[in-house]
């Protein structure tokens, strides 16, 4: 049981980030394993900084996408937020069925209210994410990419992060 769920997470390391491939034309992106570690580790030091729950945002960064390991990347222009919803929570339900019930229920949990979007933990990880995407976008720009493709990977990150702190880093970042 414990190995079909670690073939599962393993199979994020194979799992590319669509919008990269799609957008950029690129063959060789990250990812959404690649994605999953840094927004971990940025996670870890937001959450520490800001004094909340680092044990749980660590853990919900860490299954925030693992749903994509059976579902594949599937970028928000493809199917409606409901169906990808569905498709994912089956995804992840699956998933930690491999896992002690216990374990199982937790993670649900954390996932959930990642989705859900409904505490400090889960907005805080919502925004971080979208500052991962502005950190590896500025990495593709310096491997080449065009501004033009680059601009529209940042946006989301300029009009949605509101947090102090992501905001400083952000803003800092965008500067170089």
């Amino acid at each position: 049981m414990l190995e079909s769920f670690f073939v599962k997470v393993l199979n994020l390391k194979n799992i590319p980030r669509q919008g990269w491939k799609e957008k950029l034309e690129m063959k060789d992106v990250e990812s959404v394993a690649d994605h999953t570690y840094l927004t971990a580790v940025m996670s870890m030091v937001f959450s520490d900084i800001q004094n909340l729950n680092t044990e749980k945002i660590v853990k919900m960064a860490l299954l925030h996408d693992l749903a994509e390991s059976v579902t594949g990347d599937i970028t928000p222009d493809k199917i409606t937020k409901e169906k990808k919803n569905k498709i994912e929570t089956d995804a992840i339900k699956n998933i930690l069925q491999n896992l002690p019930s216990n374990i199982s229920q937790t993670y649900f949990e954390i996932w959930n209210e990642y989705q859900e979007n409904c505490t400090s933990e889960a907005i805080l990880l919502h925004e971080i994410d979208k500052l991962e995407m502005v950190f590896q976008a500025k990495s593709y720009q310096s491997q080449g990419i065009p501004d033009e493709k680059i601009i529209p990977f940042l946006q989301p990150a300029i009009n949605n992060i509101k947090n102090k702190n992501v905001k400083e880093i952000l803003n800092k970042f965008l500067e170089q």
